[in-house]
């Protein structure tokens, strides 16, 4: 969800195999696509926060054929590994950011959160046209060793060739390390900040909506905008951090540009 080197560095080792200028007939590679591009955002500071602040985000996408007829802002970057009919499956990752006690007043005494990444697969369904199923799990390294699983149900359709809207339902839930590492409070914690203890545990960690539109400018340029809102659920919501200085309602609102090289059926190399 935000800034992510770590993400680049990964994608551009892959480039020279899946982004020739012009695939020949023969080559491996010919139906491989790259999908680059970037989101900014105005979201929480930090989760759980009342308040916003603008951060950006990367959208890599890398996979073989043709391309998924639904593509959403809150798919993590993935490669695609398996596709037939109606059913994808592949590996994701995810960048996690640093938490800085110095990023708000509200974390001055909880220490920093050490920036990580997350790491696992994801599986899509198309039951139906015009709507998308897609889950993710992911184990977090290094920022956290919680896990964390995304499931999405999104209903899509073009008003005019190259005009998307779409829509629906999220749902988060979350593991103890993944929920003590952000709204955890220890009594050392307690102490240093006011904040009462709080040992939350796993499960329900937030459910919300989003939407999107998207304009297709060219066979490979894609332009969308997007907001989601979530509630945080549970431990996540009843923690001492979000109930007395913030907030479990969670907005977000931005906009999106992604480009896709190589295999794209029907557009100039």
């Amino acid at each position: 969800m935000f800034f992510s080197r770590a993400a680049f560095v990964a994608v551009f080792a892959s480039v020279s195999m899946a982004v020739p200028a012009r695939a020949q007939e023969g080559h491996w590679w010919k139906d491989w696509y790259l999908t680059l591009g970037g989101m900014g955002f105005q979201a929480p500071k930090y989760q759980g926060d009342d308040r916003r602040g603008l951060s950006f985000s990367p959208v890599v996408a890398l996979g073989r054929g043709e391309r998924p007829a639904f593509v959403s802002r809150n798919d993590s970057p993935s490669m695609m590994l398996l596709g037939a009919g109606g059913f994808h499956a592949g590996v994701v990752g995810r960048f996690v950011p640093s938490r800085r006690e110095s990023r708000s007043e509200d974390l001055q005494g909880l220490g920093s959160v050490k920036w990580g990444l997350e790491a696992g697969g994801f599986a899509e369904l198309y039951p139906v046209e015009g709507v998308r199923v897609r889950g993710e799990v992911r184990q977090g390294i290094r920022a956290h060793d919680g896990v964390v699983a995304d499931l999405a149900l999104d209903g899509y359709s073009d008003l005019v060739p190259g005009l998307q809207v779409s829509g629906g339902p999220r749902i988060t839930l979350a593991s103890k390390g993944y929920q003590k590492t952000y709204f955890g409070v220890s009594d050392a914690q307690s102490l240093a900040s006011g904040l009462a203890p709080d040992d939350p545990q796993g499960g329900l960690h937030a459910m919300g909506v989003g939407a999107a539109i998207s304009w297709k400018s060219t066979d490979r340029l894609t332009i969308g905008s997007f907001a989601e809102y979530r509630r945080l659920m549970g431990d996540a919501a009843d923690s001492s951090l979000v109930q007395e200085r913030g907030s479990r309602n969670q907005i977000m609102v931005g906009v999106s540009a992604t480009y896709t090289f190589g295999y794209v059926p029907g557009a100039a190399p």
